[in-house]
């Protein structure tokens, strides 16, 4: 969901993973589309912008494009739809084409089955992502996990340490942090509205990600 402030974050989170292990061969990453309609109406439109820029360009167009559109959106649905031509501009793609190819629908169904796809693999709210470990073993990772917590599954993956009796526990994706009474309840994800929550006594939250 390209206007989950949580996705911006781990956004840069997975440059930083490309950055050291792309070039190795270690790891590949997949970008699929869950844009939470009742959060973020805007975030499928700007999905569909992602592969109208990669159909012109290709793969590096399509990320050049994304590492873009997360760097100028303010998040929370608040990006001008008017930007999303002039990104394409910014990275030197045919405007015309792109705008014909957005205004079209061309890649409405394709984000579609991208979103069905990730609720049906279990996600609940974003970011959303499963490690595909080299044996095939899938991992699923919820929430905007800091660098040193991916870094540390691709590690015990590559080296083959991965057992039964050892299973890879991420960081709570929801975290208490005690400031002041009453408690504040910190999360990593923008949840779908569907999600429950339940805060006990004395609990309250902040953020539009609840």
């Amino acid at each position: 969901d390209t206007e989950c402030p949580f996705c911006k974050r781990f956004h840069e989170t997975m440059k930083q993973v490309i950055d050291e292990y792309g070039d190795t061969g270690k790891v590949a990453w997949v970008y699929r589309h869950f844009p939470l309609d009742q959060l973020h109406p805007k975030a499928r439109k700007e999905a569909e912008a992602l592969e109208c820029a990669g159909a012109q360009g290709g793969n590096d167009t399509f990320w050049k494009y994304a590492d873009r559109l997360y760097e100028i959106t303010p998040s929370n649905d608040r990006l001008d739809p008017a930007e999303l031509p002039k990104i394409a501009q910014y990275i030197g793609i045919d405007v015309t084409k792109f705008n014909e190819c957005l205004s079209s629908g061309t890649y409405a169904e394709h984000v579609a089955n991208d979103l069905e796809n990730a609720v049906a693999t279990g996600g609940r709210g974003t970011p959303w992502s499963i490690f595909v470990a080299p044996d095939g073993t899938k991992f699923p990772i919820n929430g905007a996990q800091p660098y040193e917590a991916v870094k540390q599954l691709i590690e015990i993956s590559v080296s083959g340490r991965f057992t039964p009796r050892r299973p890879f526990v991420f960081p709570p994706t929801i975290i208490l942090q005690v400031t002041s009474l009453p408690f504040i309840l910190k999360t990593s994800n923008c949840f779908l509205p569907s999600s429950t929550i339940t805060l006990s006594p004395g609990f309250t939250s902040f953020g539009n990600s609840l």
